[in-house]
């Protein structure tokens, strides 16, 4: 602290501020030696500091260490002696050094319970992290954000931006959005009470603005701006004498909602966090990006609110006038002669204007073909199911044998469907614009639609725009923590799904269709499989009547979802047999009541026999009795433990619970640790809780035993979310349409289904546009195989074959890709490390045509460095291994390639040895001999007169083939191949 850095001293400790505090506590509060002094300062009567002038490092005077450097080292730290140290990491310039950017693109916020998590590290330039320490208890700051929202809060508060600190509790800053369209703005204080404000204005709706919040110790600015000159729409300046606590490196920001509050309805635009600054609003730099999307957005909504005004008078006027229209509808003479003679009708009289018709013309169309005294009466419910019943009737239109056809011509409807609020339509028109599928591509518009999908919580535009932000394609930026956002939404959503069995669900299962056998089992009710299955479950085949319960109440294999009827499989399973995986089944069916009246005596008698035999699920099933219904703490986690033994996952999971509850038996308070282990143990299992219990912990970095790793968060929301029974209704959409060779249809949902990130429906809609290159090209504007095939290299698990067919395409080139061998290779390399035969003999294959494999490739696949430089023994390896690898019982490809080469390596080391000398130079005397003998013999026998009409006796002579002379031979450092195959996929 007293001298500058020189040779000897190189990290002097740097001090920007020193605080002298003081304070008065009462004799018996806080005299303890110790307690820190952070805790004495909670406690005291009056308080003070004062701020000392403290010496910059580079105004300290050198020490004299009397020692005598040599010249050179002398001269050289002369040379760096004067100059500041500053961090490439913070742009090296402080004045922008603070500035960072928590939000860069628009977030479409659905007023729930998940939004964008953003952690801040401590500053690694010295100088920006001692001003940081030094206004902990002295905030100075500035936060910039764009909002467009679409109603106030409909709870008590609705999360903006607020921090949260590493005990889970509110920080400084804390914004939120009240019922009445206030701003409440809270604050942490170093006494470690809360403080919190309201604004007099409100905020306005359906319009963007930007929310500029300064705080400069205890003084807050509240700005907000409108239009495109950032015109002051209200300011505010707050004031307080309290010291407010403030540290954003002790816990994280959240952007919307989270697991302690509801978010906005509305859209977040880009957001800017001024760490060490306050700045006015017209020196604060952070424009409105994406203008044209954001203007998109506004013209959408303001659109919509015409449709939704149009379908509410029209519903409410017709079920008002439901009763004069039955009227209107009698039939008499009289009746007949008025209508025709009298004045007309006025059963349905609506105040439409004739432009207003003209400008929805698919929306009175479809108001005038549908029954509207059937919907409720509600306003908001009556426009949603009008929504959806539009909406059936587009996707009626799409599913018919040239639906693809079809698609121009019901967008409008689907436009209007989406503005009743009826997202799933929003969802289609997304994915047809980004796709151009039957309609020129506009991937502005498929933003627009996905982003409005994903506001309205639609399960499959979350997942859509959670994918693209997890990729960085399709313009959308990469941002794994906005990835998550998304992601997390339906995951959370994921389990309850599951549980309500309503809507349309369906069990995602992966089903290739380059998998014949799997094919060939996919059933119906009328099926000859589930026809079988029906058969051995009716003469009390156990294993027969658990899969039959579990296809009809999942809907799997093709079956359609019918709880009830699974319940009867299931309860006539468990009475009749004594297969424990049965009783267990029913058991829980009976406890939850799920289709069935609860009887939970008979379901803990179910229970208990199942544990009995030793299924570890009804061990873990008494637990949940225990904890749920009787409070019994102690049994619960007695009964727990013994199934976790037994590895069941539910048990893990269910531990963890009790430690974060802080009601495990025997330990006090929670445990955050713990509970965190046995989660992670649950998820490893497969849990689904478990699984998003460690994505939350990943994204937010509160545990030490889970540090941050948004990429991981993303990965496991993601594992959860493709997961949701709506997704799997999708896929099994088009794998039914795929079975029954409707062409149209299967395209149409594999389509659906691989925008949402899932990796099984890429490569299936790949295939598909295989199969049938003309619907490919005819419909879509992508390149559908290589879009799709190369979205699933990308993901987690990718199969080998995609990787194959990634490898082919970079090979040879496809449309207007062009040939790449280097990534062609690294495609083959995946694929054999993978453990597909098919990779390593492509490799070889690679190798053969003269192609070189990089190192880093070679030491990919772990093959020894020391044969790096010879390509014969990199053949031999990579032959031996697809060898190894291959499936096949016969001689297969790589068996042939192997022996081929080694009898090509002993023919090179024949013509490589001295006996081949040897014998050619004997061989060579022989013929010469031979040769020489032969023509003296014809020389003699010309000169003896031939009898006349007898033919010659000659021999004629013998063509030889032509042999390679022997120095050709030695010459070569390798034999060569000629017409190799090329690589295939």
């Amino acid at each position: 602290m007293v001298y500058r850095d020189d040779y000897f001293i190189r990290y002097s400790i740097s001090v920007s501020a020193v605080v002298l505090r003081a304070w008065i506590t009462h004799r018996y509060s806080g005299g303890d030696l110790n307690v820190k002094w952070e805790e004495n300062l909670l406690h005291a009567v009056a308080t003070n500091y004062t701020l000392l002038t403290a010496v910059p490092p580079f105004e300290r005077p050198f020490k004299d260490h009397q020692v005598c450097l040599e010249w050179n080292m002398d001269y050289i730290w002369n040379l760096r002696a004067n100059k500041i140290p500053q961090c490439p990491l913070e742009n090296a310039v402080f004045l922008f050094a603070d500035v960072a950017t928590l939000l860069g693109f628009l977030y479409a916020s659905s007023g729930e319970n998940t939004g964008i998590v953003k952690k801040f590290p401590r500053f690694q330039n010295r100088e920006l992290e001692a001003t940081r320490r030094q206004r902990i208890d002295y905030p100075v700051f500035t936060v910039s954000l764009w909002l467009y929202l679409l109603h106030y809060c409909k709870a008590n508060l609705c999360g903006i931006l607020y921090f949260v600190d590493s005990s889970e509790m509110y920080g400084t800053p804390s914004i939120f959005l009240t019922e009445e369209g206030h701003l409440h703005i809270q604050m942490h204080l170093v006494k470690g009470e809360d403080l919190a404000v309201k604004t007099k204005f409100t905020v306005p709706l359906k319009e963007w603005f930007r929310l500029d919040i300064s705080f400069n110790g205890g003084q807050i600015v509240v700005t907000t701006s409108i239009g495109q000159d950032l015109k002051s729409y209200h300011n505010q300046t707050i004031s307080f004498r309290e010291d407010f606590y403030y540290n954003d490196t002790s816990g994280y920001f959240i952007i919307g909602g989270s697991r302690y509050v509801a978010g906005i309805e509305g859209f977040f635009g880009p957001l800017k966090y001024y760490r060490l600054r306050t700045l006015p609003p017209a020196q604060i730099f952070n424009p409105l990006l994406e203008k044209q999307l954001a203007e998109q957005i506004k013209l959408y909504y303001e659109r919509c609110a015409e449709v939704q005004e149009i379908v509410s008078v029209y519903a409410s006027t017709v079920q008002q006038g439901g009763g004069r229209q039955e009227a209107c509808d009698l039939q008499n003479s009289y009746l007949d002669l008025k209508r025709k003679y009298g004045s007309p009708s006025t059963c349905r009289a609506f105040p439409w204007e004739r432009k207003l018709k003209d400008n929805h013309p698919s929306l009175f169309q479809a108001l005038l073909e549908m029954d509207l005294l059937t919907v409720p009466r509600n306003q908001n419910e009556s426009v949603l199911e009008i929504g959806g019943r539009i909406f059936e009737k587009a996707v009626k239109r799409l599913s018919s044998v040239d639906g693809l056809h079809q698609i121009s011509s019901v967008i409008p409807f689907l436009m209007d469907s989406s503005c009743c609020g009826y997202h799933k339509a929003s969802y289609y028109l997304a994915v047809f614009y980004e796709t151009g599928l039957n309609v020129p591509r506009d991937q502005p518009q498929g933003m627009l639609y996905s982003l409005v999908g994903g506001q309205g919580s639609e399960r499959l535009s979350s997942m859509n725009l959670g994918y693209k932000h997890y990729q960085g394609i399709d313009n959308y930026p990469l941002d794994w923590e906005l990835s998550y956002a998304y992601y997390s939404n339906i995951a959370t959503k994921t389990p309850l799904d599951q549980h309500t069995l309503q809507g349309d669900q369906a069990y995602v299962e992966t089903i290739r269709l380059k998998d014949d056998e799997i094919l060939k089992v996919q059933t119906k009710e009328d099926g000859d499989v589930f026809m079988w299955l029906k058969h051995e479950a009716t003469r009390g085949n156990a294993a027969a009547q658990q899969r039959l319960a579990q296809m009809l109440f999942w809907g799997q294999q093709g079956v359609a979802k019918n709880p009830e009827a699974a319940i009867e499989w299931y309860a006539k399973g468990a009475l009749e047999t004594e297969d424990p995986a049965l009783i267990y089944d029913y058991a829980i069916v009976l406890f939850k009541g799920q289709g069935v009246k609860k009887n939970r005596r008979l379901a803990l008698e179910l229970m208990q026999k199942a544990a009995s035999k030793g299924l570890h699920q009804a061990v873990n099933g008494l637990g949940w009795y225990y904890h749920k219904f009787k409070k019994n703490y102690a049994k619960a986690a007695t009964y727990w433990l013994k199934a976790e033994e037994m590895g069941n996952p539910d048990a893990s999971y269910n531990l963890g619970v009790l430690y974060l509850d802080g009601i495990f038996p025997g330990v006090p308070g929670r445990n955050q640790t713990l509970a965190g282990e046995y989660f992670h143990k649950a998820a490893q299992g497969g849990h689904i809780e478990g699984t998003l219990w460690c994505s939350l912990y990943y994204i937010t970095g509160n545990l030490e035993t889970f540090p941050r790793d948004p990429e991981k968060a993303v990965v496991w929301a993601k594992h959860v979310a493709e997961k949701n029974g709506y997704l799997g209704h999708v896929i099994r959409k088009g794998l039914n349409a795929y079975l029954e060779g409707s062409w149209h249809e299967a395209l149409l949902y594999y389509v659906l289904a691989a925008e949402t990130g899932i990796e099984v429906s890429q490569t299936n809609l790949a295939h598909i546009c295989e199969e049938r290159p003309d619907l490919a090209e005819g419909y879509l504007g992508v390149n559908c195989i290589w879009r799709y095939y190369n979205f699933s290299v990308f993901q987690i698990d990718a199969p080998s074959f995609a990787y194959l067919k990634m490898g082919d395409l970079y090979y040879y080139g496809h449309q207007n890709q062009s040939q790449d061998l280097e990534l062609s290779v690294q495609m083959y390399a995946q694929a054999a490390l993978d453990g597909d035969s098919q990779g390593f003999f492509n490799l070889a294959l690679l190798i053969e045509e003269g192609a070189i494999i990089p190192h880093h490739i070679l030491d990919f696949l772990e093959i020894d460095p020391t044969i790096h430089s010879n390509n014969i023994s990199i053949l031999q390896e990579l032959y031996e291994r697809c060898w190894t690898h291959s499936t096949e019982e016969s001689f297969s490809p790589c068996a042939l390639a192997w022996l081929y080469l080694h009898l090509r390596l002993i023919w090179g080391a024949v013509l490589h040895s001295a006996l081949i000398y040897f014998l050619g130079t004997f061989l060579l005397s022989v013929l010469i001999a031979w040769t020489v003998q032969y023509f003296q013999s014809v020389s003699a026998s010309s000169s003896r007169p031939t009898p006349a009409g007898a033919s010659p006796n000659s021999t004629a002579p013998i063509a030889s083939p032509a042999v390679t002379p022997a120095a050709d031979a030695s010459a070569q450092d390798q034999p060569t191949v000629t017409n190799n195959p090329e690589p295939r996929g």
